[in-house]
């Protein structure tokens, strides 16, 4: 894309590792930033932006309508002090206006999640491959980068796939979040430390459990607890035929991330279906609602507004016959009922994650990184952006203002920096 740009014959060049949010915001900004730039995307695969593209469901979830730096903060279970500075330089209102001053209009929805008006990714994806034509970005897809050597003039080389090379003045790893230690290889090599790389956002499999059967059941508020740790969390859950998923499970995998892998991913969840509630308050309440109920069948209703297929399910759990009526409920019956309905205990056996939704937690360690300038504190003229850092936040779109954050204030010294 774009011609050579000139800065006295010479012009000082950017090179970007990664095609995705991080590397694309970095590189547009910077060129715009600095028309002496000449920047260059390097993406290892065939394809741009695809975790925006299917992100949200499609929708691609932009950021969280969240103005508070600090309550901001408390949604990245590793980052959290990082990412409190850094947002001082670039925050969700910045993303807001960076888009709206380029005609994607963002929503904010009854949870915060934040989505372009169109509900469409492709206006996120096309609004930053227009800024990358419009400020001569090239972008260059199938190149993976091998290694890379500070040479003695204080340039960057990096060496292809191919056995290629190429120099840069200023170099920006937005590589995103590896899946496996050895592919920080080439970071490693250069003295960075990594923080090894383990899933965040993953579902719950529970294998042989009789409540998949009741696959596609939601609940808006349930509350999750993992046995033996202090992970705990409020929050929509959706039954799978796997086991269980939703945004309380989402959260609880980000939190809980190493001290699950350490786990193996076998442990129990305990499910709260009434979360404003115990067992013992449970127990208070029974006899009233008992006797206001006594001549009616269970089965016809659930009183706590439970989906009819989950209550029916939690009847039959717990030995209550179809043709019961509440006055007639025996009393070890209705204690297993309101056991199952307060603290159901769910064995947990593996876990399933979503390619194009796979976080990891770990990458770069954040204490070799500048959260001001988002530059290496190792080696001057290198920067890192996005995932490829060890910063993750939970569902939400959180994981996008990193991105963008990140992106911009690497742009921003950058450009700044190349006169």
């Amino acid at each position: 894309m774009g011609n050579d740009k000139k800065l006295n014959g010479h012009p000082k060049k950017l090179i970007v590792i990664g095609g995705g949010a991080a590397g694309f915001f970095c590189a547009v900004n910077a060129a715009r930033l600095n028309p002496n730039l000449q920047v260059t995307i390097l993406e290892k695969t065939s394809k741009l932006l695809s975790k925006v593209k299917v992100s949200g469901g499609g929708r691609c979830n932009v950021t969280h309508h969240l103005d508070s730096i600090t309550e901001m903060a408390k949604r990245y279970p590793r980052g959290q002090q990082f990412l409190k500075k850094a947002f001082h330089h670039f925050f969700v209102k910045d993303t807001i206006q960076w888009f709206t001053d380029r005609q994607v209009k963002l929503k904010a929805e009854p949870d915060g999640r934040m989505f372009p008006v169109t509900d469409s990714s492709q206006t996120i994806i096309d609004c930053l491959l227009n800024e990358a034509s419009t400020y001569q970005v090239r972008v260059n897809v199938n190149t993976s980068v091998e290694a890379l050597r500070k040479l003695e003039n204080g340039q960057w080389e990096l060496q292809l796939q191919n056995n290629q090379t190429l120099r840069c003045d200023y170099l920006c790893v937005a590589a995103g979040g590896y899946a496996t230690a050895d592919k920080f290889g080439y970071l490693a090599k250069i003295g960075h430390t990594i923080s090894s790389p383990v899933p965040s956002l993953f579902t719950f499999n529970m294998p042989k459990n009789p409540i998949t059967a009741l696959m596609g059941v939601s609940v808006p508020n349930a509350q999750v607890k993992i046995v033996g740790t202090k992970l705990q969390e409020n929050g929509p859950l959706l039954i799978t035929h796997w086991g269980m998923s939703g945004p309380v499970i989402l959260r609880l995998s980000a939190w809980g991330a190493r001290l699950l892998q350490e786990k193996n991913y076998d442990f129990t969840a305990i499910v709260n279906w009434l979360p404003g509630s115990n067992e013992n308050a449970l127990r208070e309440e029974w006899p009233a609602l008992r006797q206001k109920l006594s001549s009616q069948k269970i089965y016809n209703k659930s009183p706590f507004g439970l989906p009819s297929r989950l209550w029916h399910f939690l009847l039959q759990e717990a030995g209550i016959a179809e043709e019961t009526r509440w006055a007639e409920v025996p009393g070890k019956e209705q204690n297993k009922l309101m056991k199952l309905l307060t603290s159901m205990e769910c064995p947990v056996k593996g876990k399933t994650t979503f390619k194009e939704e796979f976080v990891t937690c770990g990458g770069i360690d954040l204490q070799e990184v500048d959260s001001n300038t988002f530059e290496s504190k190792l080696h001057n003229n290198l920067f890192f952006a996005g995932e490829i850092l060890d910063i993750d936040g939970i569902t939400g779109g959180f994981n996008f203002q990193n991105a963008w954050t990140s992106g911009y204030i690497s742009a921003q010294t950058i450009a700044g920096r190349a006169v």
